[in-house]
């Protein structure tokens, strides 16, 4: 199973799939269909049924059922990687038996993970590690994920004395642009509950996510000639600031942790005439989120009437903390923990500080918590998987399957 997950893994992320905000197709970039494509003749060759490609890049997939009566469940992950940082050309290393000491990923240009700034590397020593060359992100997030299904229900097939019901695959596009669920059919789909592998580090399983929102602030300037400004330039950069520092730097994202919210100016471009920020905006609690917005829009009235009525804002919701969904049916979380021990992995059930499709699909009729991928640095040059996760993801989608079987949690 580990040469077959990792294999698969290499495989995918030498695929640039990379989503685009900006775009509003769906997908987001055409490049997605290249992967699609590559899992849809894999899974026609393990002998799955009902194998869609639809026009807008979602794949749907099922190994029927082999015992009867058996709850229907599936496993999710999504096929863009971020557009925060290229994942054209990746060139991932495999690094054996890692020390667990910083790792030059690209000496010419002093690119290195270090302890002092991700001391979480540490955790992997003694794994087979895969990193990036420094310059693109590795693309685990969520290729690990999509390997990891994948292996583990090719297992499935070719060890029918394994016990499980109806398994449903569903691969998504634009998840890093928070569109992944947005054309998810649930109804087709046909799983009662499922679990997207879009999770951290090894053992991580969670239920909790942010509640989001995006802001965009636009603010108008008045441009004239630097030469001859005096009283008439008006310029939109400084007003900036100003929107910047209105919002507290203990509510960062760099200076937060666990259920702790935060504003995020995520995205600036502009100039003296025009300057546009994008803020997400977050907090697990729905009050607190709800006073977040508030505040958010009270302070740029603030700002608004200070400067003219110049700044503008518009606000909207992302998605929402799966918790209330979930924990109407927390057997399915108690299944996945209990899963993660029966295969010798730690379980960590931990809140999501972002979101995952599996927060969409809860509060579309599909309870959906998160599992781990495997990786940690996801977004960036330094991600890093390791190859003892990759084979975890699979054996945890074997054992979940046979697991409802087993309980036999019914349809």
């Amino acid at each position: 199973m580990k040469e077959k997950v990792l294999s698969r893994f290499l495989n995918y992320v030498s695929i640039d799939t990379e989503s685009d905000p900006y775009s509003e197709s769906c997908p987001s970039t055409e490049k997605q269909f290249d992967l699609a494509k590559v899992i849809v003749e894999e899974l026609k060759e393990m002998g799955l049924e009902d194998i869609s490609l639809d026009e807008k890049c979602y794949i749907m997939a099922k190994l029927p059922a082999n015992t009867e009566g058996i709850a229907p469940i599936g496993f999710v992950a999504h096929m863009d990687t971020s557009p925060d940082i290229t994942g054209k050309d990746v060139k991932p290393r495999i690094i054996e038996n890692y020390d667990g000491k910083d790792i030059i990923l690209n000496e010419e240009k002093g690119i290195v993970t270090t302890l002092k700034d991700y001391p979480e590397i540490e955790r992997f020593k003694g794994q087979t590690v895969i990193v990036t060359d420094g310059n693109t992100l590795l693309g685990a997030d969520d290729k690990a994920g999509i390997a990891e299904i994948m292996t583990g229900i090719e297992y499935l097939k070719n060890h029918p004395e394994i016990k499980h019901g109806d398994i449903m695959i569903g691969f998504t596009p634009d998840e890093e642009i928070g569109r992944g669920a947005d054309f998810f059919d649930v109804e087709k789909f046909g799983a009662k509950y499922a679990y997207t592998l879009d999770g951290g580090e090894m053992g991580e399983l969670q239920y909790e996510n942010f509640n989001a929102a995006a802001a965009v602030v636009t603010i108008e300037g008045r441009n004239v000639h630097p030469g001859s400004a005096k009283n008439k330039m008006i310029n939109s950069i400084y007003m900036a600031a100003d929107v910047m520092e209105a919002f507290p730097k203990s509510e960062r994202p760099e200076t937060t942790e666990g259920y702790e919210g935060f504003y995020h100016l995520n995205e600036m471009e502009g100039n003296a005439e025009q300057t546009v920020m994008r803020y997400i905006i977050r907090d697990h609690d729905m009050k607190i989120f709800n006073e977040r917005k508030e505040f958010f829009e009270k302070k740029i009235k603030e700002l608004s009437d200070k400067h003219d009525g110049r700044i503008s804002v518009e606000i909207k919701d992302n998605y929402y903390n799966m918790r209330e969904i979930v924990e109407k049916e927390m057997f399915i979380v108690d299944i996945a923990v209990d899963s993660m021990k029966e295969i010798g992995v730690d379980p960590q059930v931990i809140p999501i500080r972002g979101g995952t499709d599996g927060a969409r699909l809860s509060f579309m009729g599909l309870p959906c918590p998160n599992l781990f991928a495997g990786g940690i640095n996801f977004h960036g040059r330094n991600e890093m998987v390791s190859v003892e996760a990759l084979e975890a993801g699979a054996k945890l989608v074997v054992r979940i399957a046979s697991k409802y079987a087993e309980l036999g949690i019914k349809a």
